[in-house]
């Protein structure tokens, strides 16, 4: 139980606000802020796969399958912070996201 919190812990400091573009998103909690689609806006859950165009989102519903482009998100950070995010952003493939030169989104 304490190696779990230590590695929560760890993970918590890597991901920021600043850098949660450039890192995984599998795992995080997400909400979906607003969309071309007007039936996905306030889907909430559970980040579970990731494609260069789709989120995949596993709700209280069932897996949701989300475009990037054209959709805005709200991760939660695992230090509780909420950040919005514009999909046109991320999205590339989570290899080539880490490659990103991003000033400031």
């Amino acid at each position: 139980m304490q190696d779990f919190q230590k590695k929560k812990s760890k993970l918590s400091k890597m991901i920021s606000a600043k850098s949660l573009i450039r890192h995984e998103l599998i795992g995080l909690k997400v909400e979906i802020a607003g969309s071309f689609n007007k039936f996905h806006v306030r889907i909430k859950g559970l980040v579970v796969d990731e494609t260069k165009n789709l989120l995949i989102i596993e709700t209280e519903k069932g897996t949701k399958k989300i475009q990037k482009k054209g959709t805005s998100f709200i991760f939660t950070v695992p230090n509780g912070k909420k950040v919005k995010v514009d999909g046109t952003i991320i999205a590339k493939r989570p290899e080539e996201r880490i490659k990103l030169k991003v000033k400031k989104w």
